[in-house]
């Protein structure tokens, strides 16, 4: 299903997902921080957490340590991303106005607190060379199964290149995920497709996609498509980089130098 948001988020903290309330399908906690220049976040602890600055000048507090930290385009740069396990506790202030993602989760494990800057996250292009380009965007991976065993979710981007697609070929995995959206410009708007179903997003849009879900995205031509990608791992089934299940029938998109139309002529076997 997609949450709308038909305005811009209000100051203070928003929350779309709850794993104890609404949407707990989903298992994580999710929302949009908004704080205004010299406003102040106190976290205490008790859950495991993540604070992704999609734009703004803020600095992190937390176990001694202090960081400011600026964003200007969520589309050009990467992120900084704090996360901190159950036992730590975060100040943070602002000094622009700016927007936070943030999620959050219950796990009693403990682990050290890690600021991710942009040099720290994995960048990656994926669909170039392939499928005329019609595939083609940018996947950062902050932190997965791989990178922090102990976690208990999972935290990226995407960039969907403008008029391309993302997500694909069509997939699911057992896990939920929640995709949150921005456009460039804000008035774009892009196509979030769950099993057969299609559904228009725009800016601030949330995509809650249930476990097994097959899904696949497309941005509208001259918009860029920016989501925030959240998986919780399961008790017995982490989410890894090879946990993508594609459709059977969408499987030959994946064959080396595959070829389609118009290199590849009606009739000819696929």
């Amino acid at each position: 299903m997609i949450v709308k948001q038909d305005k811009t988020f209000a100051y203070g903290f928003t929350p779309i997902t709850e794993q104890h309330g609404k949407y707990r399908e989903l298992l994580l906690d999710f929302g949009i921080l908004k704080m205004k220049r010299g406003d102040e976040h106190n976290s205490s602890g008790g859950r495991e957490r993540a604070w992704l600055l999609i734009k703004g000048t803020v600095t992190f507090k937390w176990d001694g340590n202090t960081k400011t930290a600026t964003r200007n385009s969520c589309f050009d740069e990467a992120p900084y991303v704090l996360h901190v396990s159950k036992d730590t506790e975060v100040f943070i202030e602002t000094n622009s106005e700016c927007e936070i993602c943030v999620e959050q989760v219950d796990n009693e494990k403990s682990f050290g607190a890690k600021l991710y800057t942009p040099n720290d996250v994995r960048t990656d292009i994926f669909g170039a060379g392939t499928l005329n380009e019609t595939s083609i965007r940018s996947v950062r991976t902050v932190f997965d199964g791989e990178i922090n065993p102990l976690s208990n979710m999972v935290m990226g981007e995407v960039i969907n290149h403008p008029g391309k697609w993302s997500s694909y070929p069509p997939h699911d995995h057992p896990q939920p995920e929640i995709y949150h959206y921005r456009f460039f410009p804000e008035q774009g708007f892009g196509i979030s497709v769950l099993d057969d179903n299609a559904h228009v997003v725009k800016n601030g849009d949330t995509t809650l996609i249930k476990p097994n879900t097959t899904h696949s995205q497309g941005a509208a031509p001259g918009y860029a498509m920016y989501y925030i990608w959240m998986i919780p791992h399961l008790p017995n089934d982490r989410w890894l980089p090879t946990t993508r299940y594609y459709r059977d029938e969408h499987k030959w998109l994946l064959e080396d130098n595959v070829k389609i139309w118009p290199e590849k002529k009606f009739g000819d076997k696929q």
